[in-house]
């Protein structure tokens, strides 16, 4: 079937008020950039929808990409016909003919936008249905669990009509949000926890804390590629990787072996603190869940919390490893993080790390260490990567 335009649908930015239009306008400028491969079709929006005519590209290809853009809810790939009762009718019939197999139930839904049409929605609908009936043999109207539903939109810009209604990613166009800077271990969690982010509309830096030689440079490319995984939705990412193995050590020699993660992440956030502070991030994100290891108890999150005073997000707090998993194979970073090189928070774990440390032995066992010029040496030799959206590797396809 060869479409004319995708309809785009948007949800939560219908409930933006005076700021729907800057919404509406970051998610145009989203599905532009996307779309720069296909040079033929043209993106405009008018109230309530958005619309990419094709000009002859191919409907599937364009379909997939959009699915990857945060804000959208779902889109349609439509006909455009003329704005009158012949057309419409012969539009449907002529869609589901097109369908393979044919649809043995179907029912018809009129929006009708454009109130100078004289027909009524149910006018329109009954016309369609009927047309359907009499040129589409064995097929039958269900109106309450149908084989395919076929949508007519009349709005000012023109007549659509679709039997299709494709989920989209939902959320907020990225960039609407702010930006947050991610923790990006080699995990599972971590990965999930910035497509989430993502989907909130922020714009997303990554950090990640490399102790070599106690982790291996292949660590860190898989670190990097899952940076690169989230381009795919979000854009281009900077990557900060942070030297860790100088203060790893100091905390190992000096610290008490049950404390040493706390102390550890302690470290890590004041880090993140002051990376976040110079590119402009308004809060940190990681892939903690409540309760999944000894690290992400609340006694313990207060204690990592403590040394920070910026704001930080953890979208997974009350996701089950199951649930995270899952997230984490639709949106194809599950393998990668599953590869076996070890990070920095597992080349040190102790057998029996505390599960309820308290703040003042927190501080009473950092006492002995020089925080304040270990954070510094650190923060000035942390390096920045940009991943950008183009193939790391041949198997993986540019959706930017």
């Amino acid at each position: 079937m060869n479409y004319d335009v995708i309809m785009i649908r948007y949800g939560e930015l219908a409930l933006k008020g005076k700021n729907r239009d800057t919404f509406e306008e970051a998610l145009q400028r989203s599905v532009k950039l996307i779309l720069r491969p296909f040079h033929a079709v043209k993106v405009f929006r008018k109230y309530g929808r958005m619309y990419v005519k094709l000009n002859g590209e191919n409907a599937t290809e364009v379909m997939e990409r959009l699915q990857r853009i945060f804000g959208i809810t779902s889109l349609s790939p439509t006909i455009q016909v003329e704005q009158n009762d012949e057309a419409m009718r012969k539009g449907a019939v002529e869609l589901i003919k097109s369908l393979d197999p044919q649809p043995k139930t179907f029912r018809v839904d009129t929006r009708r936008a454009d109130k100078r049409y004289p027909m009524s929605s149910n006018e329109v609908t009954r016309s369609v249905a009927g047309e359907i009936l009499r040129e589409v043999e064995g097929i039958k109207v269900d109106l309450h669990n149908a084989d395919t539903n076929v949508e007519v939109e009349i709005r000012e810009e023109g007549t659509f009509i679709t039997v299709q209604r494709i989920p989209g990613a939902g959320g907020l166009p990225v960039g609407t949000s702010g930006k947050v800077l991610l923790l990006l271990s080699g995990g599972i969690d971590s990965p999930v926890a910035g497509w989430m982010m993502l989907k909130r509309g922020v714009t997303l830096e990554a950090i990640h804390f490399h102790s070599y030689p106690f982790t291996s440079e292949r660590s860190l490319e898989k670190v990097r590629d899952l940076a690169h995984k989230l381009t795919r939705w979000g854009g281009k990412i900077k990557l900060h990787v942070v030297p860790f193995t100088e203060i790893q050590t100091s905390i190992r020699q000096n610290c008490p072996e049950d404390y040493l993660i706390t102390i550890m992440r302690r470290f890590m956030m004041r880090i993140s603190e002051r990376i976040a502070k110079k590119t402009g991030a308004l809060a940190l994100a990681t892939g903690e869940s409540l309760g999944q290891v000894a690290s992400q108890t609340l006694e313990s999150m207060n204690a990592i919390n403590n040394p920070i005073n910026i704001p930080l997000l953890r979208p997974l707090v009350s996701m089950d490893k199951t649930e995270i998993t899952k997230i984490s194979r639709d949106i194809d970073t599950f393998e990668l993080s599953i590869l076996p090189y070890e990070d920095c928070c597992t080349i040190f774990t102790p057998k029996n790390p505390v599960t309820r440390p308290r703040v003042d032995l927190c501080e009473k066992f950092e006492a002995v260490l020089d925080i304040e010029a270990l954070v510094n040496d650190a923060v000035e030799r942390t390096e920045i990567e940009e991943i950008t959206t183009k193939p790391r590797h041949e198997t993986v396809v540019d959706l930017f």
